[in-house]
């Protein structure tokens, strides 16, 4: 069998395969708490589950255009004018099934073979593997001072010749980490300067703690929409708690959205019409639930890294927003895949492994689950990892023996 050099190169989503692990150990009965996952579980808004009824029992499910329909694209530009202050066209809009494909498309509309893209680390798994799938490069800028805060600094030092695209996550996944108002305006006007596309995958922009406010990239455009090279990327998945919905979006000059369509309506055609219509209901009803599962995420923030104090030798930069944790545990083990393995063999605690985010002894732990699987999962991570614990763990009914330490 013969399998195309970009196949061969692509490995498979890490945070993907730990959920399908889960979900078969947890359909085997086995006591699996999962904090590698990354959605939360609240409901969908009921104005979103009652639109999509609406259309499955009209019977009227049809084909959309390839970027979208157009009611969609007007919830997207109120959306985009409240919360970047930004006016924009139903021609500056697609949207796509989930904002992984939004990013994806994007890329494949401004990549050539060789061609350089540029992230901070620690960054969300899938950017590697989409460079890769363009025939491109990923190229990791790793803060020189060791924090999830890169500096312009930081990106300048990789930039060259090659280089197309940067993509800038903030919130971060999986660190949790908002990045400086400073930084967001170098790097708009860096990209600006060096005629770079920069790519915003603002995916969390809202779920931010502590009263922080979100940072709008388009503040230090000095370049008006149709001749930037800004794409703002955005979607339902995280803030409406929609993530089984698949629908995310792009913002950014008509020409380069008009490229994207095209390949698009090659890819997939357009989003499914019972998905965007939901999404529209969401985006213009009832905001409530996006506050409530803010402050939910918030609290379970804040319990997770209380429970974290109790570890000795472990180190935690406390998330400003998403619903993930940047765990350092290299006091204990160096290797993070041989980490998160041993804590789902001995403990049945599935985490996600930082080397799949650029960061070797790290662990992703997520905060979407409840107080409860949050605290009894890191007590037993705790006592899996910590030679003071005791020799002996109760899940349920099961007794465990330590007999690695």
């Amino acid at each position: 069998m013969t399998i195309s050099l970009i196949g061969k190169s692509i490995a498979a989503s890490a945070t993907l395969k730990i959920n399908e692990t889960a979900a078969i150990l947890k359909a085997k009965g086995e006591p699996i708490i999962h904090l590698g996952g990354g959605e939360p579980k609240t409901k969908a808004p009921i104005d979103a589950i009652l639109a999509a009824a609406a259309v499955l029992n009209s019977g009227e499910v049809w084909y959309t255009p390839a970027d979208g329909l157009l009611e969609l694209k007007q919830a997207i530009i109120r959306y985009t004018e409240e919360f970047y202050a930004t006016k924009v066209s139903p021609q500056n809009i697609i949207a796509s099934s989930g904002a992984k494909q939004a990013i994806m498309v994007a890329l494949q509309a401004i990549l050539d073979p060789n061609d350089e893209v540029v992230f901070p680390a620690p960054y969300w798994v899938s950017y590697p593997e989409m460079v890769k799938m363009c025939g491109a490069i990923p190229v990791v800028a790793y803060p020189e001072d060791g924090s999830f805060q890169p500096t312009i600094e930081d990106i300048e030092r990789v930039v060259t010749s090659y280089t197309k695209a940067v993509i800038i996550n903030s919130p971060n996944n999986p660190s949790g980490a908002i990045y400086s108002e400073k930084f967001i305006s170098d790097i708009v006007q860096f990209c600006e300067d060096r005629n770079i596309y920069l790519i915003m995958d603002d995916i969390y922009h809202r779920l931010i703690f502590d009263d922080k406010r979100p940072i709008n990239c388009y503040k230090y455009a000095k370049n008006d929409i149709e001749n930037s090279k800004l794409i703002l990327i955005n979607g339902i998945s995280k803030l409406y708690a929609m993530t089984g919905f698949r629908i995310g979006w792009a913002v950014a000059n008509k020409k380069l959205i008009s490229i994207m369509t095209n390949i698009q309506g090659h890819q997939t055609s357009g989003p499914s019409i019972v998905v965007q219509k939901a999404a529209t209901a969401a985006l213009n009803g009832v905001q409530s639930s996006v506050e409530s599962l803010r402050l939910t995420l918030q609290n379970n923030r804040d319990v997770l890294v209380d429970q974290f104090k109790t570890f000795d030798g472990i180190k935690l930069e406390k998330p400003q927003g998403t619903f993930y944790s940047f765990v350092d545990f290299r006091a204990y083990y160096k290797d993070s895949t041989k980490l998160a393995n041993f804590l789902l063999d001995k403990v049945r605690v599935a985490t996600v492994p930082g080397v799949e985010f650029g960061m070797e002894g790290f662990l992703r732990i997520s905060t979407c689950g409840t107080i409860k699987e949050i605290t009894e999962g890191i007590a037993r991570i705790k006592w899996a990892v910590d030679p003071n614990s005791p020799n002996e763990l109760f899940i349920g009914n099961r007794k465990l023996l330590r007999d690695w330490l």
